[in-house]
């Protein structure tokens, strides 16, 4: 099974873009985040006679998450993260495709920080901590997919002093992510790729792209049972 996450910033403006890299790729699962619309003008038409059967939980201007299966209808599970009733931003959703529980996350930018948005960020990912531990240890192959937005290392990012204030490398976030992965979770890049220079997010200024001057924000985290079937793993080649 191929399994891809997809930071689509907009699914409606950027629907062409994601159909042809569909096409191209033809993953199993496709993982989405930002999909910036609400239920109703999710495009599942247009999704559908692609190949793709599809759950999501929309959100006006901000957020949405998504999990689409190529040819099988995923069975929606949880449309959203446990732990605070309160918290009405959709940036989490579960669902079964294929005998594999797959989760699509928006993890919380957090920016600026420090102030009130770097302590939500904190304190969803703590939130996240506590429902992860619950589905790593399931009889089952799971798989946390999307946008963590978080660096987890130096080793991460281009070098670059650029970015020493913001969130995404902080070391708060960082140690968060490290308790997710002594849960038992698996870093699928770095379990294939374990020293090379891998981003999956270049800003728009500055020439990054041009210049591979990335950071690697989405991950694809994999219980044990999830691991002993993963054979590689990568990122959309430049």
């Amino acid at each position: 099974m191929k399994i891809a996450t997809f930071n689509v910033n907009n699914v409606n403006k950027r629907l062409d873009t994601m159909l042809i890299w569909l096409r191209r790729s033809q993953p199993d699962v496709a993982c989405l985040q930002e999909l910036k619309c609400t239920d109703k003008n999710f495009p599942v038409g247009r999704i559908t006679k692609a190949g793709y059967d599809a759950v999501w939980r929309g959100q006006r201007s901000w957020n949405g998450v998504a999990i689409l299966g190529r040819g099988q209808e995923p069975v929606l599970t949880r449309t959203a993260l446990p732990g605070d009733p309160t918290d009405v931003q959709s940036r989490y959703l579960e669902a079964a495709v294929g005998g594999v529980l797959i989760a699509t996350l928006y993890a919380p930018n957090g920016n600026p920080q420090p102030g009130p948005k770097f302590d939500y960020k904190l304190a969803w990912m703590k939130r996240l901590l506590k429902h992860a531990a619950q589905l790593c240890a399931l009889d089952a192959p799971i798989v946390l997919a999307g946008d963590f937005n978080i660096v987890p290392t130096d080793a991460d990012i281009y070098p670059s002093k650029s970015y020493a204030n913001n969130a995404l490398v902080q070391p708060e976030p960082r140690a968060l992510f490290r308790k997710l992965l002594k849960q038992g979770w698996v870093d699928a890049i770095r379990e294939i790729h374990p020293d090379e220079p891998i981003y999956t997010f270049w800003d728009y200024r500055r020439d990054r792209w041009e210049r591979d001057a990335g950071l690697r924000l989405d991950h694809l985290l994999l219980n044990a049972k999830a691991a002993k079937r993963l054979t590689d793993a990568g990122a959309t080649a430049r």
